[in-house]
């Protein structure tokens, strides 16, 4: 692992990393967001019946419109045309969890990390914004990426949590 910051100049100025020598290669990321509520709440969203209607379903596009501007957002990520995105969201009702997981691909020149953690984040964000009116101690525990492949790095899975 490199020890240089690549997001800086050599006067430690931020910057955007020049791509345009690096080969296009296929690009896949899978991020998750974790949500701890209580369990009526995780119920309510598991039965599709709290206020807001549909919360995995409205979430799950979220993520997927944010995963597409990821660029607008984090300022020295890279424009990318993405090939694909999806959010999928899982409810353990005894742990009163709620799962957002994202998967982000693409071919070219840089990763979609940043991608896949923006549609967790967001699409865990709009979870929040839905449950908000029936449980304020609703709270997003973790972003995490999960996995990434391709590029010079090749494939990196996070060892299971402990």
């Amino acid at each position: 692992m490199s020890s240089k910051l690549t997001h800086l100049d050599d006067a430690g100025q931020a910057r955007m990393v020049d791509v345009g020598e690096k080969p296009a290669t296929e690009r896949r990321a899978v991020a998750q967001a974790t949500l701890r509520v209580s369990r009526e709440t995780a119920w309510a969203v598991m039965a599709g019946d709290t206020p807001k209607g549909d919360v995995l379903g409205v979430a799950r596009i979220a993520g997927i419109l944010a995963a597409k501007r990821t660029s607008e957002l984090i300022p020295l990520c890279h424009p990318l045309a993405l090939s694909f995105v999806g959010v999928e969201g899982s409810v353990d009702t005894d742990a009163g969890t709620i799962v957002l997981r994202a998967e982000a691909r693409t071919t070219g020149p840089t990763g979609v990390e940043m991608e896949a953690m923006t549609a967790a984040s967001v699409a865990a964000l709009t979870v929040y914004d839905m449950v908000k009116g029936i449980e304020r101690g609703a709270e997003i525990a973790e972003v995490v990426l999960l996995e990434k492949s391709g590029g010079r790095s090749g494939h990196w899975t996070r060892a299971a949590h402990s």
